[in-house]
């Protein structure tokens, strides 16, 4: 099967491999980072129409997030594994190889989605209690959770078509696109919630409205599409050589992701005994940290398929060189995000406590406590995302899988065992436990990288010889 390159995906290959580092990273993170940062202002004015409708709606999104989260998990594992691989394969020039992984990754997140979704909306009341989800929660949640489950075929779907595009440096495709959703989505939430008196699972329903317009475009474009990223059936293919590399750097990401859900969820039940208002709180303020880290997140998925592009074509010292600008590009958002959220974080949490029915100033000061707290962590998580994308266009899935765990299963849940065990801080111990975990995990972060610079250092030495 002989494969061709489009010109436009050509000139972007020598662009990610030859231009300026820093003029790459900006040109190929900064729309993924604003996309990112209005997805985290749209989370916010999806919570504050939940507010409308009550507290208990607050809490119940808020804690039935994190267990979809889990099962999104899978389909986020598939797309970051599928596009390290795409990427590696684009930066060594292996079109054929491109084409095979780009067409099988699709019908493969189909096939998935679908699996998932029949097994998980019957039985969606037993999963949760499993999960020891609070009664009063299954009760005001379940229906949002059931089309939340149903709107992950759209997601995985998305989330795939989205990794490939990200991989050829379509970034403002992206961007634009998704602000369209946004738009979509905080348009049919609005109408239900404020115009026709909705509920939460209303909320769920514009969610896959929104998604839908993704899916329909994505289908539109992988079949118009020329070169080795055009859908092909004929390309699918299911054997080891090619399946088999995408699981590799799949799977660990899909279990970080997976149990780092957990672990919410874990802290989200901790969290109950302090009431159910302050799993409500804890969602909001971990909304509003995603006005920073949602950055460092649009910086993390550019700056890993530029290194694995690079890894591909053998560019060792322009990984580090991309590297150590993205560390400092995220330290900036990180410190920046601190001193704006510390201005304005009173004013966030009065608009959060504020419902159609009163204003509850305890649910306001709640997240004030505990956000004041987390958001102490913001620097240390730039670094983290920093080293994390090192780690991921390398093709070092792991290494992030094994920090991910240990932010959550050693530096979070333990630490809100023990304060709740031996302390009375209240609410506020769950704030303190999210700034030790945010913390020790950029101080994680560093030890791991240090020998795995000395690595990359080696080899290329060993090219350049």
């Amino acid at each position: 099967m002989s494969v061709i390159v489009s010109k436009k995906d050509e000139a972007f290959r020598e662009y990610a491999l030859d231009a300026p580092p820093m003029k790459v990273l900006l040109g190929v993170c900064m729309p993924l980072a604003l996309y990112q940062a209005m997805q985290a202002i749209f989370k916010i004015l999806d919570a504050l129409m939940a507010s409308h409708i009550s507290a208990d709606a607050v809490s119940a999104i808020s804690s039935l997030t994190q267990v979809t989260m889990m099962v999104t998990a899978v389909g986020s594992g598939l797309a970051v594994g599928g596009c390290i691989f795409i990427s590696e394969k684009y930066g060594k020039a292996d079109y054929k190889e491109v084409k095979k992984a780009t067409s099988t990754l699709y019908v493969g997140t189909i096939v998935l989605s679908l699996a998932i979704a029949l097994i998980l909306i019957p039985f969606a009341d037993p999963f949760l209690r499993i999960l020891k989800t609070p009664d009063e929660l299954i009760t005001e949640g379940i229906g949002y959770f059931r089309v939340e489950i149903l709107s992950l075929v759209l997601i995985f779907f998305n989330t795939v078509y989205i990794a490939i595009e990200r991989s050829r440096g379509h970034s403002k495709r992206i961007l634009i696109l998704n602000l369209i959703v946004i738009l979509v989505k905080l348009g049919a939430s609005a109408l239900f919630v404020y115009a026709l008196n909705g509920t939460v699972i209303t909320i769920s329903v514009a969610t896959v409205l929104s998604q839908l317009v993704i899916t329909l475009y994505a289908v539109y474009t992988m079949i118009k599409d020329d070169g080795a990223f055009k859908f092909s059936l004929s390309a699918v293919s299911f054997k080891k050589n090619t399946v088999l590399p995408i699981l590799g750097l799949s799977y660990p990401v899909a279990a970080e992701k997976m149990l780092f859900a957990a672990g919410k969820v874990i802290v989200n039940s901790l969290s109950g005994m302090y009431g159910a208002l302050t799993v409500g709180a804890l969602g909001i303020s971990n909304n509003i940290g995603g006005l920073t880290t949602n950055w460092h997140s649009g910086t993390l998925d550019g700056a890993s398929s530029l290194v694995s592009q690079n890894r591909g074509a053998g560019k060792y010292r322009r990984i580090l060189s991309l590297f150590y600008r993205l560390l400092i590009l995220d330290v900036v958002i990180g410190a920046v995000g601190y001193l704006i959220v510390m201005l304005s974080l009173p004013a966030l949490a009065d608009i959060f406590a504020s419902s159609k029915n009163n204003y509850d100033p305890a649910f306001a000061q709640m997240i004030v406590d505990i956000h004041r707290y987390e958001m102490i962590g913001y620097v240390t998580l730039g670094v983290n995302s920093a080293v994390n994308a090192l780690f991921f266009g390398m093709g070092y899935t792991k290494l992030v899988m094994i920090l991910n765990i240990a932010r959550v299963f050693v530096f979070r849940v333990p630490v809100l065992m023990f304060l709740q065990a031996f302390t009375d801080m209240g609410s506020e111990a769950v704030g303190v436990t999210m700034m030790v975990s945010n913390v020790m995990i950029g101080v994680a972060s560093v030890i791991v990288a240090i020998p795995v610079i000395a690595k990359i250092k080696k080899k290329e030495k060993s090219c350049a010889e």
